[in-house]
Order: structure tokens, then C-alpha cells, then sequence
């Protein structure tokens, strides 16, 4: 309880407020306020000490009003005694809505960067940003002479390993079929020398130079390479027409690339490039083209470490941007990466990539821009409400609201559920302690103690 008591100051005689541990009674705050009128008209016996105290004594005048007003206050609304002047609400029900906002970029569901890396000239640009294109449309045409060139060359190399390939393949058949010839005759030889060295009729060295021939036929076929027992040309000659046939191929992709087309049906949201510049040397190097699917618009958004554990997919989301002008279009949660990163430099904490889907598509928005999300986290409906100022938080943990019966404090013991930016729900410990309309204080002083009297300031009556 706040009350005031006079301090002698011989230079100045100042009232100064100061906290009593009781209350002051009428008698003794009528003596003093006739003491300061006293020693405040002993002022005006000499001018100029009137000129001097005038603004003093103005201060002192305001001070000793409110101070009085204060103490009548306290009398016509009963609190005579000294007691608290709190302030209360009634307690009701209603509905408690936890949220997230967090702030992305608005784009479209697909995105993709065209690009080409054909140094080639662009001679036209059939397209222009916001055109509206379908898949396979083209978006550029480039010179393609070059390239033609060099697929004549790479054609031109296929063709000559094709016929190398050929020509190695007749000259391994041939040379097989002559090897295989040679190797029948050297074996029927040896086989008759064997039987003319058995009777006696042919010498050692004849029946060793026989076997000699045979083994040598032997070896000549076996350099040969079969493939179900068919020669075939050594395998690098194969290798060699797959090489060149990979590079008709590239070369032939190449000369289609010079159309650049669209891989999806979209918009162009950005052009990088001009007519007369390579297509490999864009802006700054960035993609010639963005397409952007806008048919289904979605947004961006990075969530907190501390808070995914909250966000589910599919939770609705109010969407808002300055573009909207107040309004507000509808979305939910569609993927949570599940992986988080860096928030930034110098911080510990983590982010989540988050995407919302935008559901309202016949709304304003338009992707390119900053939108605002709340993601609705939690929600109660019909229970008791309050502002977080109202509850008491206790040493030990334990929470608590101050009612007031009867001009007297009664603590309540309450757990809290679902928060809101600047509400939550209270439940109250034991069943039945809350009731509607009951006078709940707004802001608990520390000072408060259950049976304490008080006294409801008018304004809230």
C-alpha cells in the first residue's frame, strides 16, 4: 500500500512520497495538509520570495492534489483502509488460436532455368517475358551452320570406321579359312609320315619336321578371334564405330538444340538474353530463359528448429502481402524437408525448408514477391481465455489467476494449454473454480495474497 509521509527539509520544507507499513489515519493527513498551507503562505509575505517559490510552489500544489484525490479515491470506493487498487475483467470463454508467421518468396510450383551450351549465335527470339508457352514451344533459334559442319565430320568418321570395320572383318575371315586350310593339310601330312615312320619307310627328323609344320598351322588359326565359331575383326574396330556413331549422335542433339524449346508449359518469367549474342554467353551468366508453372503458386519458407516440431503437413495457412491490400488467400503445408540448414553467419540455429501450397489461385498474388504465412499450429475452441498478464507465474513453478470475491483476493490454481500471441487457455486445478463472469484482476502485483483486501478501480466496475 502506497501512502505518503512529510520528511523535514530545513532549506526547501519538499514533500517527498514514501511507502508505509500503515496506513495513515484522517486525522493525521488533515494535520499535515494544514502544515503545508501553512508553510506555504508564509511565502507571500515578500515579493520576491513569491517570484522565487511560484513554480515550486505549483509543483507542490499538483503533488499535494493528486495525493488527496489519490486518498478520496480510496474512501468513496471503500478502501479506506489502505487496500490495493486493482483493476478486473470478467472471465469468459471463447476460442485461442496458435500461430507461426514466417515470410517467403511467392513462385510457381515448377521452375526451371533454360539454358544452352552451344557457342552459337542467336539469330531470333520468338518469345518475350510474360508470354504464356506450352511444352516443346520454341523459345529461341540459334545459328546452326557450325554445327552442321561438324556433324557432316562426325558422319563422315562413322561411315570410314563402318568400312575399316568391314575390311578387317573380310580379311580376318579369309585369313582364318586360309590358317584352317593350311592347319588340314600339315595335320594329313604328319598323319602319313607317322604311318610311313611306324613301317620304317620315313626317318625321325621327316616325322619331327611333319609335327613342326602342324604345330605351326596350329598357332596361325589360333590368332584368329571367333564369335560362335566365326572369325571376327579385332574388337577395336568395333570399339572404334561405336565412338564415332556416340558422336553423330552429339552431334545431331547438338543441331536440334539449336531451337531452344520449353521443357514445360508455362511462363516466361525472365529472358537473359539478346539477338546477336552466343547463347552460352548470357547476362552475368544466368540461365537464358525462366519458365515458371503459375497455374498453382507456392511459397518458401524456412521454420525454425524450435518450432517444426509443430508444423504438420497438411495445417492450413493464412496468407497476406502487401499486394493483397488487407485481404488475405488461403494455403497449407504440402513438404518439410527433412533436413535442416544454416540459418545464417554467426548463428547456431537451424532452419527446415518448408513449402505451402497456395490453394486460392483467383487471388492477386503473383510469384516474384514477398508474402507473409501464419500456420495454424494449434487451436481451442469454448474454453477459458485470458491474457498472459493476468496469469501469476510462482517461485515453485506452479501457476495461478487473482480473483476478486467480495473485495477480497482469491487465488486460483490453473494450468495453461493453447497460446496465442497475447492470449492463452487456462485450466483451472480443480474442476469448477472457473465460472463465467467472475472478476479476474488484469495484471497481479507480486504483492498479492489470497484473502488480501482490494479495491476495483470505477473505470472497471
Amino acid at each position: 500500500m502506497n501512502i505518503f509521509e512529510r520528511k523535514g527539509k530545513e532549506s526547501h520544507g519538499m514533500l517527498e512520497a514514501e511507502a508505509l507499513a500503515e496506513p495513515m489515519p484522517d486525522e493525521v493527513f488533515d494535520q499535515e495538509l494544514q502544515n503545508l498551507m501553512k508553510e506555504e503562505s508564509s511565502g507571500n509575505k515578500k515579493k520576491k520570495a513569491r517570484k522565487k517559490w511560484s513554480k515550486k510552489r505549483k509543483i507542490i500544489t499538483i503533488g499535494v492534489a493528486a495525493f488527496f484525490g489519490l486518498f478520496l479515491v480510496f474512501k468513496v470506493s471503500g478502501g479506506g483502509g489502505g487496500a490495493m487498487m486493482v483493476t478486473v475483467s470478467p472471465l469468459k470463454k471463447g476460442e485461442v488460436v496458435e500461430e507461426l508467421s514466417v515470410s517467403g518468396p511467392v513462385q510457381g510450383t515448377d521452375s526451371v532455368e533454360v539454358v544452352s551450351n552451344l557457342h552459337a549465335e542467336i539469330l531470333e527470339l520468338p518469345v518475350k517475358e510474360g508470354d504464356r508457352v506450352e511444352k516443346g514451344q520454341v523459345l529461341a533459334v540459334l545459328d546452326d551452320k557450325d554445327v552442321k559442319k561438324e556433324l557432316d565430320i562426325a558422319q563422315n568418321a562413322y561411315e570410314s570406321a563402318v568400312s575399316t570395320y568391314q575390311d578387317k572383318q573380310l580379311e580376318a575371315e579369309n585369313g582364318y579359312a586360309k590358317a584352317k586350310q593350311d592347319y588340314e593339310t600339315a595335320k594329313a601330312n604328319y598323319n602319313r609320315t607317322l604311318t610311313l615312320f611306324q613301317a620304317g619307310s620315313a626317318s625321325q627328323v621327316e616325322l619331327e619336321t611333319a609335327s613342326n609344320a602342324m604345330d605351326d598351322a596350329k598357332r596361325q588359326m589360333s590368332t584368329y578371334t571367333l564369335k560362335d565359331g566365326r572369325p571376327v575383326a579385332n574388337e577395336s574396330y568395333a570399339l572404334q564405330i561405336e565412338k564415332e556413331a556416340f558422336e553423330v549422335e552429339q552431334k545431331k542433339e547438338a543441331l536440334t538444340n539449336t531451337k531452344v524449346t520449353s521443357p514445360i508449359a508455362g511462363t516466361v518469367v525472365r529472358v537473359n538474353c539478346k539477338v546477336g549474342r552466343f547463347a552460352d554467353k548470357t547476362d552475368d551468366d544466368k540461365p537464358m530463359f525462366i519458365i515458371n508453372n503459375l497455374d498453382v503458386l507456392e511459397m518458401k519458407i524456412n521454420v525454425s528448429e524450435y518450432s517444426i516440431g509443430k508444423v504438420a503437413i497438411g495445417q492450413p495457412v493464412e496468407i497476406s502481402a502487401d499486394i493483397l491490400n488487407g485481404e488475405t488467400v488461403k494455403g497449407e503445408v504440402t513438404s518439410i524437408s527433412p533436413t535442416g540448414e544454416e540459418k545464417g553467419s554467426g548463428s547456431t540455429e537451424r532452419v527446415i525448408p518448408t513449402t505451402i501450397r497456395i490453394i486460392d489461385q483467383n487471388s492477386r498474388l503473383i510469384a516474384g514477391i514477398t508474402a507473409k504465412a501464419r500456420i495454424e499450429l494449434n487451436k481451442a475452441e469454448n474454453v477459458w481465455v485470458v491474457p498472459f498478464s493476468t496469469v501469476i507465474q510462482k517461485p515453485d513453478g506452479t501457476m495461478a489467476i487473482a480473483a476478486v470475491e467480495e473485495n477480497k483476493v482469491k487465488m486460483i490454481p490453473v494450468t495453461t494449454g493453447v497460446e496465442s500471441d497475447i492470449e492463452t487457455e487456462i485450466i483451472p486445478v480443480e474442476e469448477g473454480a472457473l465460472k463465467e463472469g467472475m472478476q479476474v484482476i488484469d495484471t497481479p502485483s507480486d504483492l498479492l495474497r489470497d484473502g488480501m483486501a482490494v479495491v476495483i478501480a470505477p473505470s472497471a466496475q
